[in-house]
């Protein structure tokens, strides 16, 4: 792949996300071909982003776009972990910003593109704190969509969204979620 221009070499490793199945999905019964992967996931932060960025107009789009995009782009080298797998964070971080960095290294923007995941890793700026709501609101979303198709009870991928998302409107969504998962 040496041989390949830097924008095709990345995007090749990117697409790995396509093939990197959910693991808590797989641990919690969901067959793997109904398995959301993590570039599924990372669509689903992404849209999220868009339908929900009009209610936010103080946060920067651009950046919450770009985070949304790239917030999970070094699980194609490095895989996906769960809380229940017996990683340190710090080791999980270096895994997957040693990914990321593979990953963009000869890209005109790499740089800036490192640097975006680092500032989303950080959770530092509203636009990071929104995004890892998203990602955790998608996660609930995604339980919920299971829990109708295949009759399972995902009740702690809500409880770790609700551990997360503090935005009020952002907590209504997951609230209503709550509320229609038995109806």
């Amino acid at each position: 792949m040496r041989d390949l221009p830097p924008l095709v070499r990345a995007y090749v490793q990117a697409a790995q996300l396509k093939q990197l199945y959910r693991q808590g999905w797989l641990r919690r019964d969901v067959p793997p071909n109904l398995a959301e992967s993590v570039a599924e996931h990372t669509f689903g932060v992404a849209l999220l982003a868009l339908f929900l960025l009009p209610q936010f107009p103080h946060l920067d789009a651009q950046t919450v776009l770009s985070m949304a995009l790239i917030h999970d782009l070094g699980e194609a080298i490095a895989g996906d972990f769960t809380p229940e797998d017996a990683i340190h964070p710090d080791d999980k971080h270096h895994r997957e910003a040693d990914g990321v960095r593979a990953i963009v290294r000869n890209l005109p923007n790499g740089a800036a593109l490192l640097d975006m995941w680092e500032r989303y890793e950080r959770n530092d700026t509203p636009e990071a704190q929104f995004v890892r709501q998203l990602d955790r609101l998608e996660m609930a979303l995604q339980a919920f969509v299971y829990e109708r198709l295949l009759h399972l009870d995902l009740h702690e991928f809500y409880q770790s969204a609700a551990g997360v998302v503090e935005d009020e409107s952002l907590r209504a969504l997951l609230e209503t979620l709550l509320a229609h998962r038995n109806a």
